[in-house]
């Protein structure tokens, strides 16, 4: 068996297309320009590429994007206000806060202070606690991105046993409530679990969040089953390398996502749809 390549390229452009044509839609209805401010807090080097690439994104789909830096010493009580001007701003439609942040910042008491409805990351409490009562809102885009994927498969979700592994806020967690959502029954495994392959060997569905590189092999996968990878780790040489060994997976799997090229374009485009989608809640 050979897997089929789930291509988040060729997907994320497809969708990118589509969102364009809306946002100049929605832009020539309100004469308005659609805007995003990213807050980049400190410089490192991973966090610097993904904005630059949602900075692209944005470019490509008729989004006017300002990337706010500051210094990785700021005080916590300077980026809240910070946050707290793009709040009220009405050329901005959207807050994304670029994380990780330096350690002497509660991640939790900043996020929270993002506006729900310009949440486009999905990660303030009240998006998520929408998402745990199946009333979403703004979804966290990274599981957004992975369902998206799933629903390009020939792979029913309602019943289906799936298998995350990872439970981050962020991508494990909601990825949890994604999938429960959609009637699957869920399994989360974690650096605590005393068996975690005894758990994803048994999944239809397999999700693998940690970073961990090469973590997810062979013997981890049941035969035919979906393998998304969302992790991603710089190795020494400079290359990128997943949690799944895709050269062994590929071969057991019925779909699998490459790394680079999979599940990375979709958690970009669907903070596109979520920043459209904000901004629709905003202008009407």
């Amino acid at each position: 068996m050979n897997a089929q390549i789930l291509d988040g390229v060729k997907i994320a452009e497809t969708i990118r297309r589509r969102v364009a044509k809306e946002v100049r839609e929605l832009c020539q209805t309100h004469n308005t320009k659609l805007g995003l401010t990213v807050i980049l807090v400190g410089t490192d080097p991973a966090s610097e590429l993904y904005v630059k690439l949602k900075k692209r994104d944005c470019v490509k789909a008729g989004i006017n994007c300002e990337v706010l830096k500051l210094p990785a010493s700021i005080e916590q009580s300077q980026l809240i206000n910070q946050i707290e001007k793009l709040n009220v701003d009405p050329s901005v439609h959207g807050i994304l806060l670029q994380l990780p942040l330096p350690s002497h910042l509660h991640t939790p008491d900043i996020v929270n202070c993002i506006s729900p409805v310009k949440d486009v990351d999905g990660i303030t409490p009240l998006n998520v606690g929408k998402l745990t009562l199946r009333e979403p809102s703004h979804r966290c885009c990274t599981p957004k991105g992975v369902i998206t994927l799933l629903e390009h498969t020939d792979v029913t979700l309602l019943g289906a046993d799936a298998v995350v592994v990872g439970a981050s806020n962020h991508v494990g967690r909601p990825m949890c409530l994604e999938l429960l959502l959609r009637g699957s029954s869920v399994t989360v495994v974690h650096k605590y679990s005393k068996n975690s392959q005894a758990h994803t060997s048994q999944a239809d569905i397999l999700v693998s969040a940690t970073g961990v590189a090469g973590l997810i092999t062979r013997d981890w996968v049941k035969p035919g089953a979906v393998v998304i990878d969302v992790g991603i780790e710089t190795q020494g040489d400079g290359s990128l390398k997943g949690d799944v060994e895709f050269d062994e997976v590929r071969h057991i799997a019925s779909w699998i996502t490459p790394v680079p090229g999979g599940v990375g374009p979709m958690t970009r485009v669907s903070l596109l749809q979520n920043l459209l989608d904000a901004a629709g809640l905003i202008l009407n």
